[in-house]
């Protein structure tokens, strides 16, 4: 019997959607599962994804031993440009999943650097003292797979993103067997997607969704434009399905969605037949109810091709009366608003709107209730772990494991950053394990984007700011020239002449007092503490001061 410990630490993905990135950690081992990125929510000013904080990975890079990737969605890869430059270790996953992950990685030049590995449903990877099994699952992406972790301590099942699909649109089934046999075997912990953790009964075939496309472009009288993820091959080529049967061509809209169009087309992923995919140039030529367009933005990011189009802005295509426009995709949470606005500019430009309200042109990847009990069942776990998913979702995944006839003290609800300690026969939650919260991209900066610039951000947007210039003569510490305030997003100045005369006046009293009494604080924050307090008198407003005090 082994002596040592299996740590679990999860660096994102818990109680949250998005982020995922799970470690596994044996006796100076690490192999990393997914390396995902998440987008902002509301309260994350300017940012423009979230990715995992990863300092501890860097901090044991040495012990690193591989990333093994479930599948090719954002929030599984779309880390990976940003966690590569600091460690090194050979990445392993699915001929689609691999495609996608060096489309994104050559956009950030980073491709010839990085050790790519393709593994197929069934194969096996020795990594240090961790020996990987993929097996198949269903999703809403091809090549999807699971992962079986066979450790010193004993074998770990990581589901990944998951349903039992029956008639999937592309690919077999989730292999029910392998899973039971890993039950046979005797499982010691399931981490398990917990993201439909809410829903009862079983997720619908994504089959659903050709019958809705199909529905859809029988009626449309105009062009057809379907907004999805960039990422999700397998409802592009539903797109590309019902435009053939209606006599359509096909045009992709998007950087990210034109490189994996073509990507997964060279792959083999995508049966486009001659003639159909046309460049959104030679659509123009067509008449509407001849074309259709696929592209990106349903989550109403607003740099995408279809918030663009809706907002009049994008360069080739713009929405009209007449058109159908599908949202093929649920809101991720803290995107609601986003999507509600483009769905309001939509259909203020008089264009025929579905969405998943209206019909079912998006149905879930994510296991709901009784497949969920299913997975348990199948592989008989000692210990359960419910991963991926909002707090609630972890909660009532595990009140389902209990259910089940797991006992309360092998199921565990752990966080980002806490660690999980297992051997053969206990587990011990570790509270606070190492760093898990976010980091920020915004532009080209990678963490340095923090709680304090986000709170200044706040600040900003609420009350705006107050600039006090200050010219001192250098030789007798006075004032030069009056006071200069300059004012954004607080005052409009023409409005409050008369409010910033004040304001200028109670500088000038200050700084005589300044100039002749012995404070211990400076200039600079002398004028901030007399602005803010005779300004929220005032106006019951805190705008940001920002003094800027010169020597002539």
């Amino acid at each position: 019997m082994s002596t040592k410990k299996l740590r679990i630490i999860p660096l994102g993905g818990m109680g949250e959607v998005g982020r995922n990135m799970t470690v596994l950690e044996y006796d100076q081992n690490i192999l990393v599962v997914d390396c995902g990125l998440m987008f902002p929510e509301n309260d994350m000013l300017g940012v423009d994804i979230v990715i995992p904080n990863t300092a501890y990975l860097v901090e044991h890079k040495d012990w690193l031993r591989g990333f093994v990737i479930t599948h090719g969605h954002e929030d599984h890869i779309g880390a990976l440009p940003y966690v590569l430059p600091q460690v090194s270790a050979p990445i392993y996953a699915t001929r689609l999943t691999r495609g996608l992950i060096e489309v994104k990685l050559k956009d950030h030049k980073l491709l010839e650097k990085v050790e790519l590995h393709t593994v197929q449903p069934g194969e096996k990877v020795a990594l240090g003292p961790f020996n990987v099994e993929f097996f198949r699952v269903s999703h809403s992406i091809p090549d999807a797979v699971g992962i079986a972790v066979d450790t010193p301590v004993g074998l770990v099942v990581h589901t990944g993103e998951y349903k039992f699909d029956y008639t999937p649109v592309h690919g077999s089934p989730t292999d029910v067997q392998r899973l039971a046999s890993y039950g046979a075997r005797g499982v010691l912990a399931l981490l398990s997607d917990s993201t439909n953790a809410e829903r009862p009964g079983s997720t619908p075939s994504e089959r659903v969704v050709s019958e809705s496309f199909d529905f859809v472009f029988s009626q449309a009288k105009g062009r057809v434009i379907v907004s999805t993820f960039a990422s999700n091959i397998s409802r592009i080529q539903q797109v590309i399905d019902s435009a053939v049967k209606q006599g359509r061509r096909v045009g992709v809209v998007g950087r990210s969605m034109v490189d994996n169009v073509r990507m997964a087309a060279d792959l083999g992923y995508l049966n486009i037949p001659p003639g159909v995919l046309l460049p959104v140039n030679e659509l123009e030529k067509l008449l509407l109810h001849q074309v259709t367009i696929v592209c990106t933005g349903t989550q109403g990011e607003p740099t995408s091709a279809l918030v663009r189009m809706a907002n009049q802005e994008h360069r080739q295509v713009n929405i009209m009366a007449g058109d159908t426009v599908v949202l093929s995709a649920t809101p991720i949470p803290g995107n609601e608003e986003l999507v509600a606005r483009t769905l309001n500019n939509l259909f203020r430009l008089g264009a025929k709107v579905f969405y998943h309200r209206l019909l079912p042109v998006h149905v879930s990847g994510h296991a709901s209730q009784e497949e969920q009990k299913l997975m348990i069942t199948l592989t008989r776990p000692k210990f359960f772990v419910p991963i991926q998913g909002e707090y609630r979702h972890l909660v009532l995944h595990s009140e389902l494991a209990q259910q089940l006839g797991i006992p309360a003290e092998n199921v565990f609800v752990i966080e980002n950053g806490q660690v999980l300690e297992l051997d053969e026969n206990s587990g011990t939650i570790i509270r606070d394990g190492v760093p898990g919260g976010y980091v920020f991209v915004d532009g080209l900066g990678v963490g340095d984007v923090g709680a304090v610039v986000l709170r200044d951000r706040h600040h900003l947007s609420q009350d705006g700011f107050l600039i006090a210039i200050v010219a001192l003569n250098r030789e007798t510490g006075e004032l030069a020239v009056d006071p200069e305030l300059i004012s954004r997003g607080f005052v409009y100045v023409r409005d409050a002449e008369e409010l910033l005369a004040q304001a200028r006046q109670q500088v000038v009293k200050a700084l005589e007092k300044q100039a002749s009494a012995a404070h211990s604080f400076g200039f600079e924050e002398r004028i901030k503490e007399v602005l803010t307090e005779f300004l929220y008198q005032q106006t019951k407003r805190r705008p940001m001061i920002l003094p800027v005090v010169m020597q002539v």
